[in-house]
């Protein structure tokens, strides 16, 4: 196989699925669900060949697809004016965030057996639309590009949400699509703007014309454009104040969805701001980088205080996104090798860790049709290996050593404590804090007060066990042996510091 093909076949395989689904009869529930599950295993093994092929030591640009796409012609002109390219590659930041798609995805598609009631063959075509425009996101190496794949995954999650969430699912879905709507009309204006004046999305070339100051952008300019960056992304990660969004999805969507979005969407805020934000702007996102860890330290305080008064588990996870997420801005804001690295290890951990506690709780809701803390006290009697795994998930959250969490937490406050002592040491509070809600929330639920009875109720078992333990493993994985993310990483960390002079 041509290894240039290997990405389109990772990026579009799921489309197959879609073919095949829509020729199968709705009332085949079992054949709809093997082929929603089995269309998510040729990306995940793709993205692991991809990744040994880096651990043979063999270069990522043997993957890297460029190729004429779409072109502008002016009148009586022979050569095109603008000319946008089909361009794929991967680098090992880019990896990282491919194989977190592809192992939460196949996850995403089993928690579907439990959690999806209905409706099998409407699901499983959108998730793996979902799926597709995930993958685009992280292999897309031009603007134009990246922004079809960003908003491919806008629609089936606007509609996964309001046709298969809970009470109030249709004003989730809403919420999600007026907020990151917005964001991306700011993405679009900007990539519009940079293609108007620079003749280009290519993401490297873009790189080399932004960054000389003899090029057709002014320093202000340069400015605007970044804040408009950071808008658009934070609505993504989400920034306090547009976070209200992500609490009604994380509540009121399917967890399978959830999974989904907690996990991998979120995250594209985070790569936006990397990839674009630091590796386009660097300069700029230094002018701003104390801003930027004040606003991490915002989310940090803010989702970890509210987290700490929620009465529904779901909540609690909800508002503790939005605290980790802090700990991202707080570690690329250090603009240090050790915080930035913080920051990317903070985003697989917490991709991993949620995708995990979102799948626990919505076990349990499926079980006892609750998420409130109280009324779910006595588990550990009831419920042994379900309370034993979020104990263990809620353990990884608050930065337990051995397991990702800790890794990434030390790293990026590290980060931080080298450029910026006072504003780390104020968000160690929010370090304290989470520990703080975690522990009363997941021992109230395990230990406390039993408010019913769990006789009858089934533990986590057969097909469900899948997801939790293959989750696990990989939290501890990269707790105990972080180079298995660190050694892709290097590439990617060395190219940032030039970037931004060090």
């Amino acid at each position: 196989m041509n290894l240039q093909s290997i990405l389109s076949i990772l990026v579009f395989s799921p489309l197959l699925g879609i073919i095949v689904l829509a020729m199968l009869p709705k009332t085949q529930e079992k054949a709809i669900k093997a082929v929603g599950f089995l269309a998510t295993l040729p990306p995940l093994i793709l993205s692991f060949a991809v990744y040994a092929h880096f651990l043979a030591g063999k270069s990522l640009s043997d993957f890297s697809v460029s190729v004429p796409w779409i072109q502008f012609h002016g009148i009586n002109a022979q050569e095109p004016i603008f000319s946008v390219s089909y361009e794929l590659a991967v680098s090992g930041f880019q990896l990282v965030l491919v194989v977190l798609t592809s192992v939460v995805s196949t996850l995403a598609a089993i928690g579907a057996v439990t959690f999806i009631k209905k409706e099998w063959k409407g699901y499983f075509m959108l998730f793996l639309l979902l799926v597709t425009g995930m993958l685009g996101v992280f292999t897309a190496e031009n603007l134009i590009l990246f922004f079809i794949f960003f908003e491919v995954t806008l629609i089936p999650t606007f509609f996964l949400i309001g046709k298969w969430g809970y009470f109030e699912k249709e004003k989730a879905a809403y919420s999600f699509l007026i907020y990151n709507g917005l964001g991306s009309a700011v993405l679009l204006i900007v990539i519009m703007i940079l293609f108007a004046k620079t003749g280009t999305t290519n993401i490297e070339l873009l790189k080399e014309i932004v960054g000389d100051p003899s090029g057709p952008l002014s320093a202000d300019f340069k400015l605007g454009l970044f804040i408009a960056l950071l808008v658009a992304f934070g609505v993504k990660l989400p920034i306090f104040p547009l976070h209200s969004w992500m609490l009604r999805v994380h509540v009121q969507a399917p967890p399978s969805v959830v999974m989904i979005h907690s996990g991998i969407l979120l995250k594209i805020g985070a790569y936006g701001l990397i990839r674009f934000g630091m590796g386009i702007f660097p300069n700029q996102f230094e002018k701003l980088a104390t801003l930027i860890a004040i606003l991490g330290l915002i989310n940090l305080l803010y989702g970890a205080f509210l987290a700490f008064i929620q009465t529904d588990f779901k909540m609690v996870l909800a508002y503790s996104s939005i605290s980790h997420m802090g700990i991202v801005l707080i570690g690329l804001a250090a603009m240090n090798e050790a915080g930035i690295q913080g920051a990317i290890f903070q985003v697989v951990s917490h991709g991993l860790i949620s995708a995990l506690l979102f799948f626990l709780v919505g076990v349990l809701y499926e079980r006892t049709e609750t998420s409130l803390i109280d009324n779910l006290g006595g588990l550990a009697k009831g419920m042994p290996l379900a309370a034993g795994f979020l104990l263990a998930g809620a353990l990884g959250s608050l930065g337990l050593p051995g397991m990702s969490g800790f890794v990434s937490e030390f790293m990026a406050f590290l980060g931080l404590f080298k450029v910026q002592p006072w504003i780390a040491a104020v968000g160690t509070i929010g370090i304290i804090m989470t520990a703080a809600y975690l522990l009363r929330a997941v021992l109230g639920m395990t230990y406390g007060r039993a408010h019913r009875e769990f006789d009858g109720v089934l533990d986590l078992r057969g097909v469900e066990l899948v997801p939790v333990v293959v989750l696990m493993l990989l939290i501890v994985l990269i707790g105990v042996y972080p180079s298995v993310l660190s050694s892709p990483l290097q590439a990617t960390l060395e190219t940032i510091m030039l970037g931004l002079g060090g």
